[in-house]
């Protein structure tokens, strides 16, 4: 990420595809070997690449446990180069059910409290997936490292119910709120080949320039009345 409601907004089953061990080790290779010869930065896929629609492999023992850390350091070094705050595995060209995630926060407390915006520290997931845990919509936003220069608004749950393992194995199961619970849900949509434009509000679709300009404030409650599109109802009192 570049910074229904009763219905999982990714695919809870996290079912397995036919991508073979093979395969993925040598989509692995290649974007380790790239990295090294680009001082640890491994190239962004960008929209339109078929591995973006692609839905992932559970991560299954498919590489070792030194190289699935190379891996991970990389993707947090490509992610921070970008710059960004979250990165998925698909976005460097495999197809394995891992992403990255890391924000700093912002220096607006205007922005912080609205976007419910607190800094998230460097967090690895594998196998991870989300639920809603609310009903609760709320409407920011939304850049992609894979489809550079633009940003849209994309509705989404305001809490967010994560399971996932870290890079040592241990179980997260919890709910994150705000932004952070954003982060987590864009970059579980790619592990399967949804990006946040497919969730979009498409008449909200500006450039990075025009979001500066026109869209900087901390909610998108000017943006939908100038541009056309609906927000999601606030929650009932």
């Amino acid at each position: 990420m570049n910074t229904s409601t009763t219905q999982p907004l990714s695919n809870d089953g996290c079912q397995d595809n036919e991508i073979s061990a093979q395969t993925i080790r040598e989509q692995v290779d290649r974007a380790l070997t790239a990295a090294t010869n680009n001082d640890g930065v491994i190239p962004i896929v960008t929209a339109g690449d078929p591995v973006l629609r692609t839905t992932t492999a559970r991560f299954d023992g498919q590489i070792d446990d030194s190289t699935l850390l190379e891996l991970l350091t990389a993707m947090r070094t490509t992610m921070l180069a970008a710059p960004g705050v979250g990165l998925a595995a698909p976005q460097v060209g495999i197809s394995l059910r891992l992403a990255v995630c890391e924000d700093p926060g912002t220096t607006s407390a205007e922005h912080a409290a609205a976007r419910e915006r607190t800094p998230l520290p460097f967090t690895a997931l594998i196998n991870p997936t989300y639920q809603p845990a609310t009903d609760q919509l709320v409407a920011f936003y939304e850049g992609c490292l894979s489809i550079p220069g633009y940003q849209a608004v994309v509705a989404r749950p305001r809490t967010v119910t994560l399971t996932a393992h870290d890079h040592q194995g241990a179980t997260i199961t919890k709910d994150i709120t705000g932004w952070a619970g954003r982060i987590i849900a864009h970059e579980t949509d790619h592990l399967d080949g949804i990006l946040y434009l497919d969730k979009a509000e498409m008449r909200s679709l500006a450039t990075h320039e025009q979001v500066a300009r026109w869209w900087n404030q901390p909610t998108t409650q000017q943006a939908a009345a100038a541009l056309g599109f609906e927000l999601p109802a606030p929650p009932a009192l």
